[in-house]
This record gives structure tokens, sequence and C-alpha cells, in this order.
């Protein structure tokens, strides 16, 4: 009497060239399609309904693990589970676990990745990823971001807030920016820990509040020729930048960002 399951045998799957499906018993079934290639299949009915599906190459799957799974499928059907549909969550639920232990920094990386054309240029960028290594990575980059909550932020936030206000101000807003980013993506649900209005301005003291301004002291008008005669004693492209801040009353991050696309040479004068 022929055997109702495990009909094939490692030397036979080997050995077969010819196109069609090769019955290993259960419903487990190796196909070899024209071109040679060889898949497990794996075929049921359940509640009338015939369905068929793949378990991976022979090169991937091996005659025993294709058995296993069609094993694993028969106990599935029995319960009346439809193995296709139990696979489909079963993926699913790998891939919502997988994004949810990205980490703080993983997010961090690839939102910057993802918005590095906005920045200005390649320093704003950079100064976005330094406040952020320097003041949040320490605490929360390690962590799954969907375990960042309020008392880390705080944690972050607290120690700098009164000190460097305007610094924390920055990085408050760049960590809710970030962790906006990773509920969009459904890397974390909820509300975010990091936002100002209605939550933070409820546990910390407004900016405007505490924020101390030392404003620089202004060189005296009757100076200031001196001091552009001082300057250009002073060769090299610092004395120049500077001098031209003082002429032009250019914002520091202007001058240092500066083009020749930006200079209209027709008004030059030289020194």
């Amino acid at each position: 009497m022929a055997r109702a399951i495990n009909k094939l045998t490692p030397k036979t799957v080997a050995a077969l060239r010819k196109t069609g499906n090769y019955s290993d018993g259960g419903g487990l079934y190796l196909q070899v399609s024209k071109y040679g290639t060889k898949n497990w299949i794996f075929r049921f009915t359940l509640h009338g309904r015939k369905r068929e599906m793949g378990l991976g190459p022979l090169n991937t799957i091996t005659l025993a693990e294709a058995r296993q799974a069609a094993l694993e499928y028969r106990k599935l059907l029995r319960e009346g589970i439809d193995p296709i549909e139990h696979r489909k969550a079963s993926i699913q639920e790998a891939r919502l676990s997988a994004r949810r232990t990205m980490t703080f920094d993983d997010c961090t990386a690839a939102f910057l990745e993802a918005k590095q054309k906005e920045w200005k240029n390649p320093k704003h960028r950079q100064q976005w990823g330094n406040t952020l290594a320097t003041y949040a990575s320490p605490v929360i980059g390690k962590l799954p971001v969907a375990e960042v909550d309020t008392d880390l932020v705080l944690e972050i936030l607290q120690p700098i807030w009164r000190e460097k206000t305007e610094t924390a101000s920055r990085l408050r807003g760049r960590i809710e920016s970030v962790l906006n980013w990773a509920t969009t993506r459904k890397h974390r649900e909820g509300e975010n820990p990091a936002m100002w209005r209605g939550h933070l301005e409820t546990l910390l003291p407004k900016p405007s509040k505490i924020k101390n301004n030392v404003h620089h002291a202004a060189l005296p008008y009757k100076d200031v020729p001196g001091f552009i005669r001082e300057v250009r004693r002073h060769p090299g492209t610092g004395a120049y930048a500077l001098e031209f801040a003082v002429l032009t009353a250019t914002r520091s991050g202007e001058v240092l960002g500066a083009r020749w696309d930006e200079v209209d040479l027709d008004c030059y004068v030289p020194r």
C-alpha cells in the first residue's frame, strides 16, 4: 500500500527535472517549473474553498522543513484557522514589532535624512543633529522611541532649561519633530510628550520669563574708525569677514555663509 504521507525522499527531490507537481502527502507538493526551479506548495480546503500557498524554494527550504511547515498548517486547519491568513497576521505583527523597537537615535537619523532638503545649509543640519546627540541621545537615544514619555523629556530639558534657555527651547522643538515623525511612521502611538502647548507649558516656566538676555557692549561711534584701522592691520579671511559685517550690518550667519553670487562686484571699492 502506497504511503499517504512522506512520499518523497531527499534523493528523489534532487533528481526531479520534469515539469509538474509532486505530492509528498498531507497537502505538501514540490512544484517543478519549466525553467527547472523547484518550490514547495501547500494545498488545502477550508469551508469548501480550495487554496494554495507557497512555502519557499527548495534551495532555501529543505524537505524536512517543508514537512514541518505543512504539519503546523494542518494543525491550524484542524482548529478552523486559515493558514494563509494566519501567516499574513504573523508577518504584520513582526513588522509592527520591528517598528516599535526603533530607537530614538534611529528615528533621528531617519528624520534628518528625510528632511535634509529643507535645511538652509549643511551647517543647519549639523546643528540639528549635534543638539540632539549632545542632550537627548545620552538619555533616550538607545531606547525604543515608543517608550519616550514626558518624564524622560523632562529629564533632558530640566537641567538646561534655566541656564541655557534658548538651547533648551530649540532642543524641545527638535525632539517634538522627531517624535512627530515617529508617530506618523507608526513607530509610536499617543500624544507627543515634547509638545509645548497644553503640555510642557504646564510643567516648565515659559522661556520668555526666565531667559536672561545679555547684550554685548556696543563700540562707541567715535571709536569705529580706529577699530577698522586696527582690523585692517590683520591679514586673513577673518579680518575681512569682520570688516564686512561692520560695514554692512549683516548677521554673522549671513557673513559666514555668504556666496560670490550674492555680491555685487560693480559696487566694490578696494581697501
